[in-house]
C-alpha cells in the first residue's frame, strides 16, 4: 500500500498521444497526484517503470507491439503494482477488461469517444487514490466446499461486490457446487463488462451463470448477475423471481447492492447475504435491514479485500454478523444454507 507521505506517483502507458495529454491535464489539477512518466507501448514502459518506480500505473489494453493484457500479466508476475486499465466498450475490449481484473488490475475504465466530456477522466483521480491504497490480489486458495453432499434448506444467496469483485466472485462462485443455492449477484461494472464476466464465470464454475432477466425464476444450481446498464437487480420473494428495476442510481450506483438487499427484506429469514470487496458503502444499509429482519449476513475480511470499503461499513453498522477471509466465504455461505429456511425453492 502507498505511504501517505508525498504525492502519488503515476505513470501512463497508452499509444494515443491524445489520451496521454488528456490524462496529464486532468492529473495536473490535483496536487496530490504526480504524473512522473509516459510511454507509448509496453517495451518503453518496462524501462520507465524500472527507472521511475511509480505507485500506480494507468495502462491501455489495446496497444501495438504487446497488448496491455499480456503486459499486465508480466507486471503481476515480475513486479506487482497497482494498475488501472483503460478499455474500449467493444465485446473484445470487455472480454479483455474482465480478464485484466481477474489477473490483478485494480479497476478498469471505459475508453469512450466522449472520454473528455462524459465524466470518465474526472473519475480517474479518485480511482488512482483508491488504487494506491489497494491490496494487490493474493494467490488463490480455497477451503474445501460441500461437494456433492451439499443440501440447501430453502435458502437464497445474495452477494454484493465492487472493486476487486471479479477476482473475489471467481473464487466464491468457483467454490459453489453444481447444485448451489439460488444466487443473485450485484457487481459494480459497466453493462458490457458484466456480459463478458457472466460468460467467463459460467465457463469456470460448476453452477450455471448468466445475466438475470426480468421475471426469471430462481432455481438451485443457477447464479444470476445484475445486467447493469439502465437496471438494478431486485428480488420478488413471493415467486421467487428476478425483477429488473429501472429507477435512478442508488448509493451512487446502478446496479446497486442496496436495491438488491432491500428488495429481499420481506423474505429475509430465507436469505444468506454477503458483501465482498469494494469502495464506498453500497449494500451496508440494505444488509442491516436484512439482518434485522432475520437474514444471515457475512462480510469479506480486511486482509483479503482489495478495497475494504463496503465490507467495513457493513461490519461497523452491524449489518454483517462477522468478517470472513475470502477463501472461507463460499464454505461459510454454504454452511449457513444448510440451516432450515421456510421452504424449498
Amino acid at each position: 500500500m502507498k505511504d501517505a507521505r508525498g504525492p502519488i506517483r503515476v505513470a501512463i502507458v497508452d499509444d494515443s498521444a491524445t489520451i496521454r495529454r488528456l490524462v496529464a491535464m486532468e492529473l495536473a489539477r490535483h496536487p496530490d497526484l504526480d504524473l512522473v512518466g509516459e510511454a507509448e507501448h509496453p517495451y518503453q514502459a518496462r524501462v520507465m517503470i524500472k527507472s521511475l518506480n511509480p505507485d500506480v500505473l494507468v495502462l491501455d489494453i489495446e496497444m501495438p507491439h504487446m497488448n496491455g493484457l499480456d503486459f499486465l500479466k508480466k507486471i503481476m508476475t515480475l513486479r506487482p503494482m497497482p494498475v488501472l486499465m483503460f478499455s474500449s466498450m467493444t465485446k473484445r475490449g470487455a472480454q479483455a477488461a474482465v480478464e485484466a481484473l481477474s489477473t490483478g488490475a485494480v479497476d478498469c475504465l471505459e475508453k469512450t469517444p466522449t472520454l473528455s466530456t462524459d465524466g470518465t477522466l474526472q473519475r480517474l483521480p479518485a480511482l488512482i487514490r483508491m488504487a494506491a491504497g489497494a491490496r494487490l490480489a493474493q494467490p488463490r486458495t480455497q477451503d474445501a466446499g460441500a461437494g456433492n453432499s451439499f443440501l440447501n434448506r430453502g435458502r437464497i444467496v445474495l452477494i454484493g461486490s465492487s472493486t476487486g469483485g471479479v477476482d473475489a466472485l471467481e473464487q466464491v462462485i468457483g467454490g459453489f457446487p453444481a447444485n448451489c443455492p439460488p444466487t443473485l449477484i450485484t457487481q459494480h461494472m459497466p453493462a458490457e463488462f458484466l456480459k463478458s464476466f457472466s460468460a467467463r464465470l459460467d465457463n469456470m464454475a460448476a453452477p450455471a451463470v448468466r445475466l438475470a432477466a426480468d421475471g426469471e425464476p430462481l432455481a438451485e444450481g443457477k447464479v444470476l448477475i445484475a445486467p447493469g446498464g439502465p437496471y438494478h437487480l431486485a428480488l420478488d420473494g413471493r415467486s421467487p423471481r428476478c425483477v429488473l428495476d429501472g429507477q435512478d442510481k442508488v448509493s451512487g450506483h446502478r446496479p446497486s447492492v442496496d436495491v438488491l438487499f432491500h428488495s429481499a427484506v420481506p423474505v429475509a429469514n430465507r436469505v444468506v447475504a454477503a458483501i465482498l470487496t469494494g469502495m464506498g458503502a453500497d449494500g451496508a444499509r440494505g444488509m442491516l435491514a436484512l439482518r434485522r429482519a432475520g437474514a444471515r449476513t457475512l462480510a469479506q475480511d480486511e486482509e483479503s479485500c482489495t478495497v475494504f470499503g463496503m465490507p467495513r461499513v457493513a461490519l461497523e453498522n452491524g449489518g454483517a454478523e462477522r468478517a470472513v477471509p475470502l477463501r472461507r466465504v463460499a464454505p461459510a455461505i454454504l454452511e449457513l444454507c444448510t440451516q432450515p429456511g421456510l421452504q424449498t425453492v
